[in-house]
């Protein structure tokens, strides 16, 4: 219990910094992103403690409310990213390839299965691993209605795949249509089109394969 209200004060005292407002407006990071951030990092140095950092093992202890997944920087010959319209949702969000895990699975088993089922093809091959599993959380308005209310959040092993087949190979529909629509997109515009709680997890995306894209 100390431990969490001295927390709550740390918070407190970041949000109370102008200065650190000033750098928040600039970079377009809203109060409920820089919590999810805080949060993402705690979640991660207990992880990391706890030997989650193992790429190794198929779907690893963790807190019991994360769903395990996978999520896929899928890149063409430009180096564009794949990102797609999720079907049944609001607005203008768009996002990367990523799904759960299946029990007993092992994540890179699960990455080309999930390629398969949300663009139609799994032909592309493995550029790079996260080295560690990241986290996001949920919405409050989300928690408890998503997954059936089984999940506050979602840990997950991302991957850099190379696109080895043609546009004309993606059919987003082919299986359980998890897209409305698709496109390429440059790197840098991935964190304004992502929808706004998970666009600290994006920026983690993104510094974490800084040297692979």
């Amino acid at each position: 219990m100390p431990k969490k209200q001295h927390d709550r004060v740390y918070l407190a005292d970041l949000l109370a910094d102008p200065l650190l407002w000033m750098m928040m407006k600039a970079d377009k990071v809203g109060e409920a992103d820089l919590i999810t951030l805080v949060t993402s990092v705690a979640l991660w140095k207990t992880a990391c403690a706890s030997g989650l950092s193992d790429g190794d093992a198929i779907v690893p202890e963790g807190p019991k409310d994360y769903r395990p997944g996978v999520g896929i920087v899928l890149l063409n010959t430009a180096d564009q990213v794949f990102v797609g319209r999720r079907r049944k949702t609001k607005g203008k969000s768009w996002q990367m390839p990523q799904g759960g895990i299946d029990e007993g699975e092992a994540p890179r088993d699960a990455v080309f299965r999930e390629l398969k089922e949300e663009i139609g093809t799994d032909q592309a091959e493995i550029v790079a691993e996260s080295e560690r599993w990241l986290f996001y959380d949920l919405p409050p308005d989300l928690v408890g209605k998503a997954w059936r209310g089984r999940w506050r959040g979602q840990r997950q092993k991302w991957f850099v795949m190379r696109f080895k087949g043609k546009d004309q190979d993606i059919d987003i529909k082919r299986h359980h249509a998890e897209f409305s629509d698709w496109k390429w997109v440059a790197l840098d515009d991935l964190p304004d089109l992502i929808v706004s709680f998970k666009r600290p997890l994006y920026l983690e995306i993104l510094e974490e394969f800084s040297k692979a894209l």
